[in-house]
């Protein structure tokens, strides 16, 4: 149970083709375009599992076909006979089935799925051009020959693309260990592939061509689980321009779809290329096993010229000039001629030597400073580029940072010195700017990776809102019809989430916005109270800095006159009065929210005030927030400039607009009926942030979100589940806190392994590593808390510090999990003890918690394997009430099921 669900598809060892009759040949009239294909790939080499040729018309019998076994079934057939062979395909119990066929639609497509749900089958396709795995010698697929081996692997919703991807890297050298393509109306989508690969010890970092996403939940889920164990490029077409014209905020009509993708991207931890060009500059570096690093760049080059070029580049994608420090400079100096310079670029003469080259590029690797080393070779008379690629070739292995060439020019010496770079896997460019741009996606993944690892909860630790109260005013709303809320009822909202808001009373005469004016102070504002009116400026509804009672009689009847003539049919409830807010040294600031298709919330921020849809700066995020994240959104603005010391003005408070942006996340999460939102503007100065104008759109909750305050189903990122935290009393004495895993307790769950007996660690993981691999590590603390679960239980020590001095240590001392299956009714589950910690009653309270988990997530049974000679866990199995039985696939193991 320990293999992916999908290992029949893409690790079988043994195959069934469906793709005309046998021996017909690559030329028979018989065969599809694609038969034709899958023929001659299954011909060129020789797959290394069984594999074998049927034709439902020709041999034999359903029972006859019916006897066969296999677990892939690969079908190349008219459109008409492909429903048959994977009815046949679910006879012979094939656990997966890939379909290569074009044309295939919608509703033929949904029968297929529906058929191979009934049999059980994971099916990749139709309208796939199938698959390869190179290691295999599989060639499943329609596009072209196998690719060669290695690390990389390739995910394209477009057939296209996949053959011209293919068809690149033969010609560069670039090995693969995957290449899956996916067409229209699959069935196993990119989220299962991509879960797949981020479990595949074959691969080391993934390329994605995406065109659409149907579930935005399994997409994140899945690309976050990748992302985490390897690298991920994601290049993606279809990009869409703006929002929707019926938007009734700034954030509904500034915000376009591509850029959600571009926010939800990086919170997944993965990063985006814009062109196919950035796309193959990005996989040489990836297929070169370079893993994220820092910014900074050191610039190694035989001319000022292109070494200029690729410096000018650098902050365009936001790099920065690694320089050598001291101990680099004195050590590289007296290497180099008179004339080469070490200020900025490391400027080699014209005439450098591969010795050179080589003392330059290692003096940089060895330099804390550096991140990365970019070599720049241009041709010149008597220079031998083939001798630098060698030197460069010889020193790779021992370098610890990643190590880029541009080789400029196009002669066929140049093109052979490129070949030994291509041989020794070292990415080259023919130009310093695509060599700096392939640099800058592989230092993005290590900036995109911080903000994976955040796991924020819905509700931060600040003061807790009143949740009921803001339902009632929605409630109240919606009774009514409306779904526009008014300036008071929006603020009352914000209220509710402690989110500081100017005083504001609604006044229904002109008398009535005198006295109120006159009570809270001048200068005042007064603007429109409508739910009819979504932008108040555009109707004239808004009169500043009014510093009398008259002014404010006057400014009233004016204002509700000039309204009705430009909206006659709006209803008017009044005019909203408050006193101005202190910005002659305050920033007008905008936070936001919109809905987008499919992601769901997204926060914006950026700068406020009336120009907020010419200036557009907005930088997004996707909820739930927690300090980092909301720090690192404010940061991307432009607005963020100005919050320091600006035009004589102290820096503003920018904790205070953290504060909002925590606020603004709570009431995302908990308030599934929000759709769109502008707090604008916010002013914030010195002395702290406050709303001075609001306006919410809101619809009803999706019906399985009704009623429901603990379920986030309408959120990209489930929130940290913190519901499911506890302290429990230990037997024996002590106590530990239960709670759910995150990113941060790698070390933690690392030495609980490390500290495990060879027993317990063989019982748990049927392997005798003493220590669990970064991919499994990874894999284990950052999870998707909406499919599984993993509880922690936390032990506090105390123990004498090096100084005499009582230091306090946390540990992990037991781990229960599951995973729900892919039915997915059910889930499987794994449990470990530390050995110090047995026979306290740990195990059985943290397998009764996870069963209560999964409970709550509606699953119906939890299962598990248990080595049939490990007496303790059966033992604590039966006593759970757990059936025992013997497990069809290996003796060795015990099949354990509670039904929940």
């Amino acid at each position: 149970m320990d293999k992916h669900y999908l290992s029949p598809l893409f690790a079988p060892q043994s195959i069934v083709v469906f793709a005309g009759r046998p021996g017909a040949g690559s030329e028979s009239q018989d065969l599809t375009p694609q038969a034709r294909l899958l023929h001659e790939a299954l011909r060129a080499q020789r797959y290394s599992g069984e594999l074998q040729f049927l034709d439902i018309h020709t041999s034999g019998t359903l029972a006859d076909l019916a006897q066969a076994r296999a677990d892939l079934a690969i079908i190349a057939l008219p459109a008409a006979d492909v429903a048959a062979a994977l009815e046949v395909a679910g006879r012979m119990t094939c656990r997966a089935a890939l379909i290569l066929s074009s044309g295939i639609g919608a509703e033929q497509a949904a029968e297929l799925k529906r058929i191979a749900r009934r049999e059980g089958v994971q099916l990749l396709g139709p309208n796939s051009l199938g698959l390869q795995r190179p290691r295999l010698q599989l060639n499943a697929s329609a596009a072209g020959p196998l690719a060669a081996p290695g690390p990389l692997a390739l995910v394209s919703q477009s057939g296209a693309l996949t053959t011209a991807m293919l068809d690149w890297a033969s010609n560069n050298g670039v090995g693969f260990s995957s290449v899956v393509s996916l067409g229209p109306h699959t069935a196993v989508d990119i989220a299962e592939v991509l879960d797949f690969l981020a479990n595949d010890g074959q691969t080391h970092s993934i390329v994605v061509y995406l065109e659409g996403i149907a579930q935005s939940r399994r997409f994140m889920s899945a690309l976050r689980m990748a992302a985490n164990a390897k690298p991920v490029i994601v290049l993606k077409g279809g990009r869409q321009a703006a929002g929707t014209t019926a938007a009734q905020t700034h954030s509904g009509a500034i915000v376009g779809s591509d850029e959600v993708f571009d926010a939800a991207l990086r919170r997944a931890g993965a990063v985006r290329v814009r062109s196919f060009v950035e796309l193959f500059s990005a996989s040489k570096c990836l297929a070169s096993r370079y893993r994220p690093v820092g910014r900074r760049l050191a610039i190694v080059t035989n001319g000022g010229g292109p070494g200029v070029l690729a410096a000018d580049r650098l902050p365009q994608v936001g790099l920065q000039l690694g320089q050598l420090g001291s101990e680099a400079r004195a050590a590289l100096q007296p290497l180099l001629p008179a004339q080469a310079s070490l200020s900025d670029l490391i400027d080699l003469s014209e005439e450098a030597t591969p010795a050179q080259y080589r003392a330059a590029i290692e003096a940089a690797g060895r330099d804390a400073q550096i991140d990365g080393v970019l070599a720049i070779h241009s041709p010149k008379p008597g220079g031998d580029a083939a001798a630098v690629s060698r030197a460069l070739a010889e020193i790779k292995s021992g370098l610890a940072k990643p190590l880029l060439c541009c080789w400029m020019g196009d002669s066929p010496e140049l093109q052979a010195a490129r070949g030994l770079l291509n041989e020794a896997q070292i990415p080259s460019f023919r130009t310093p700017e695509a060599a700096v741009g392939a640099f800058g996606h592989i230092a993005a993944f290590y900036a995109n990776q911080r903000l994976l690892q955040q796991t924020p909860p819905p509700l931060s630790s600040l003061a807790k809102p009143d949740l009921e109260g803001a339902r009632l005013v929605i409630d109240s709303v919606l009774a009514e019809r409306r779904k526009v809320l008014t300036e008071m009822e929006s603020k009352t909202l914000l209220s509710a989430f402690h989110i500081p808001v100017t005083q504001t009373l609604l006044a229904r005469t002109a008398n009535e916005a005198m006295m109120i004016a006159t009570q809270l102070g001048f200068p005042v504002a007064l603007k429109i109270d409508s739910p009819d009116i979504s932008h108040k400026s555009d109707v004239q509804g808004v009169e500043l800095n009014l510093g009398s009672g008259l002014a404010v009689r006057d400014a009233y009847k004016a204002m509700m006159e000039r309204v009705a003539r430009a909206q006659p049919t709006a209803r008017l409830n009044g005019v909203t009065v408050q006193k101005m807010a202190g910005a002659e040294r305050g920033r007008e600031i905008y936070v936001g929210l919109t809905t987008d298709v499919p992601f769901g919330p997204v926060l914006v921020f950026g700068a406020g005030g009336t120009m907020i849809e010419l200036i557009r700066d907005r930088a997004m995020e996707l909820p739930p927030l927690n300090q980092f994240l909301a720090r690192r959104l404010i940061e991307r603005s432009r607005v963020a400039e100005t919050l320091g010391e600006w035009r004589g003005a102290p820096a503003a408070d920018v904790d205070a607009l953290e504060q909002i942006l925590l606020r603004v996340s709570e009431m995302v999460c908990e308030l599934p009926q929000l759709r769109e939102m502008d707090i604008n503007p916010i002013i914030v100065d010195e002395h702290g942030a406050v709303a001075v104008d609001a306006r919410i759109v809101i619809d009803s909750a999706p019906q399985a979100l009704s009623g429901s305050s603990s379920n986030y189903q309408h959120l990209a990122i489930l929130p940290y589940p913190a519901r499911y935290e506890q302290l429990w009393p230990l037997r024996g004495g002590g106590e530990v806190l239960v709670r759910p895993v995150h990113p941060d307790d790698a070390q933690m769950l690392q030495r609980l392994v490390q500290e495990l007996s060879a027993e317990s660690r063989y019982f748990r993981f049927v392997s005798h590593m003493k220590e669990l691999p970064p991919a499994m590590l990874a894999r284990f603390t950052l999870i998707d808390y909406d499919r599984e679960m993993a509880l922690v239980a936390v032990h506090r020590e105390r123990q004498p510090g090096p100084d005499g001095e009582i230091v306090e240590s946390e540990r992990i001392v037991g781990v229960s999990r599951y995973i729900t299956n892919p039915d997915p009714s059910s889930c499987e589950f794994s449990l470990v003890v530390a050995d110090d910690f047995n026979g306290r009653g740990l195990g059985s309270r943290l397998m009764e918690s996870i069963m209560d988990v999964a409970r709550d997530k509606g699953l119906a049974e939890i299962e598990g394997l248990v080595l049939a000679n490990n007496p303790g866990m059966l033992k604590l199995m039966r006593g759970l009430g757990f059936a025992i039985k013997p497990f069809p696939d290996d003796p060795d193991f015990k099949l354990v099921t509670h039904g929940l």
